[in-house]
């Protein structure tokens, strides 16, 4: 089998992983997907910083501008060093995994990689150099984290935000990686989980993580009473354009090539965000009467996040579907359930990626089939929706489990929330002694 036939980043690992030689002659660097990845890399990049850095500072209030966009500013640079120092290594170093056989490395890689250890600029995944790839799944790993400090902004220190980063990226993000995209041995994998670009490595991690740091932290002072309104929508609108942007380089970026299943998922992407974006408002202008920015770039993200996971393998009208219940299950969770279950999600990190990254990943499943309109090899619709529900429950228990762990121990340890008076001063002045406007 050549490269050239591989469809997907989990195939392209399975072959191309560290711990599998492949024959020379089968390994030649392609310089248009060698392109490719560069932008696509950019792209992710540009996701986090400046856009989700804007999209979710745009929501909180004033006082928490800075604090939002120094939070994703500061993930940014420590899970760049922390991938490189053992990331990348726990997350795709293959040795001791065997296809069926469940082990330790099943669920996490080992430290062969550690350090970038054997990487040269000769190196190759597939047709083009591993230093793009290391740094392209550095920008997953980047946003990832990033996504969780919409659940607990404005009351969170940073200090204790900076530890549980790197502690949750250890713990949680590295495994669960591992386990869906590492190749044949890894858990998901080789349960038969289908994850084209992070539904469920990303968005259900991420959201999920988010609804236990919201619960174990507490609501805001003022929950649900005082009215707070986000300060400057045409950030978070300027933000979620910059996600909708880069998203084409999250999911068409991860066929790991300049090829068909790139150019499908660039057009299934386009197609499910467009439709959750008018799904949410449209629930919005129906139930409260007026649509609004807010609604129509949460709904955005919401398409977004869905599509993810089905980019490689659903067709156009599959991913018409996938927009549409996204948009809907979406704001539904993030306004009605919300309320009535009475959590302070602040920016709906669970409400949106949780949910979405759920919604999608079992639609994966449905739309993957042929039969269906999809590109992927799915012939039992029911048996490949049980695994991937089973990819979901496994992933929903691991994350909150650990994530709960983590958050009680650094707690007992330093204290995870600032004092009532540093969240009434506002976190730009009282943790970073500045503020986002002096006027």
């Amino acid at each position: 089998m050549t490269l050239r036939k591989i469809a997907g980043l989990g195939a392209l690992l399975s072959l191309a992983s560290p711990g599998l030689a492949l024959a020379a002659e089968e390994v030649t660097l392609n310089s248009g997907d060698t392109a490719w990845m560069l932008t696509a890399t950019v792209l992710v990049l540009l996701m986090t910083i400046p856009g989700l850095a804007l999209f979710y500072g745009g929501m909180v209030r004033a006082k928490n501008l800075l604090s939002v966009m120094m939070q994703c500013f500061a993930i940014t640079g420590l899970i760049s060093v922390l991938w490189v120092v053992y990331g990348y290594s726990l997350a795709f170093d293959t040795t001791g995994m065997e296809q069926g056989v469940v082990n330790f490395n099943s669920f996490v890689g080992g430290l062969s990689k550690a350090f970038l250890s054997g990487l040269t600029p000769s190196s190759l995944i597939g047709a083009f150099p591993e230093s793009v790839f290391i740094t392209f799944q550095m920008t997953f790993a980047i946003i990832t984290p990033a996504l969780i400090v919409g659940a607990f902004a404005e009351r969170m220190k940073f200090s204790a935000m900076l530890i549980f980063m790197a502690v949750w990226f250890t713990l949680v993000y590295a495994p669960i990686a591992h386990m869906v995209w590492a190749g044949n041995g890894g858990l998901m994998w080789d349960w038969g989980v289908l994850d084209f670009a992070g539904g469920t490595v990303v968005h259900i991690n991420a959201g999920i993580a988010g609804l236990v740091a919201c619960i174990v932290l507490g609501k805001r002072k003022g929950y649900p009473t005082t009215h707070m309104a986000p300060h400057n929508l045409g950030y978070t609108l300027i933000g979620a354009a910059m996600l909708w942007v880069g998203w084409f380089g999250f999911n068409a970026g991860s066929a790991i090539a300049a090829n068909g299943t790139a150019g499908m998922a660039m057009l299934v992407t386009q197609i499910a965000t467009a439709a959750a974006a008018l799904a949410w408002m449209f629930a919005e202008w129906v139930t409260h009467g007026k649509p609004s920015a807010l609604g129509i770039a949460s709904g955005v993200v919401a398409g977004l996040v869905a599509i993810t996971p089905a980019a490689g393998t659903a067709g156009p009208m599959g991913a018409l579907v996938i927009g549409l219940a996204s948009g809907l299950i979406c704001f539904f969770c993030a306004t009605s359930l919300k309320r009535k279950l009475g959590y302070d999600d602040s920016l709906d990190a669970f409400g949106v990626h949780g949910v979405g990254g759920i919604v999608g990943a079992l639609l994966t499943g449905v739309f993957a089939a042929p039969a269906l309109g999809g590109f992927g090899t799915v012939e039992d619709i029911g048996a490949q929706l049980f695994t991937q529900f089973k990819g979901v429950a496994f992933t929903v228990v691991y994350t909150a489990i650990v994530t709960f762990v983590i958050l009680k121990v650094l707690d007992l340890v330093m204290g995870l929330r600032v004092s009532e008076e540093t969240e009434s001063v506002g976190l730009d002045l009282a943790e970073h002694n500045e503020r986002g406007y002096n006027l």
